[in-house]
């Protein structure tokens, strides 16, 4: 059976560059309370751009056997904060599909080298960003 993985990436930043919105996470003892921005002057890029992504999520996204013996195919959407200093932190999945896909999504997405961060006034700062990945089984 062939399988094929198709990544998707949103970018916000086309429609909203220059508008920026920020949220304060209040966090348990010991955590990053942080401001979070959702957009940003600069957003957050992945190492080499979109393209870059793509082909990293492609090649690093494994589609679990479980999914293939049922013909699972979905978007998993996974949310997660680039960091100051371009780590990726608080990776959770906020569209499920099936628990392996899920788990594939966030494994790929917490494995991620730094991202160059996001700029705000000139100044490095955290960013919620959100990555689709698409798994499509072509048989």
């Amino acid at each position: 059976m062939k399988t094929r993985i198709t990544v998707l990436a949103l970018l916000a930043t086309l429609a909203f560059t220059g508008i920026h919105a920020q949220k304060t996470v209040v966090g348990k003892k010991g955590q990053n309370t942080e401001k979070v921005f959702d957009v940003v002057e600069i957003m957050p890029e992945f190492p080499g751009g979109s393209v870059a992504l793509f082909s990293y999520l492609a090649k690093s996204l494994r589609y679990p056997k479980d999914a293939i013996d049922k013909k699972i195919e979905g978007r998993v959407m996974v949310q997660f904060i680039v960091n100051r200093d371009g780590s990726i932190v608080e990776a959770k999945v906020i569209n499920k599909v099936f628990p392996s896909l899920d788990a594939e999504g966030l494994r790929v997405v917490n494995e991620m080298p730094k991202w160059t961060p996001g700029r705000q006034k000139g100044k490095p700062v955290r960013v919620r960003y959100t990555v689709p990945i698409m798994f499509s089984l072509n048989t």
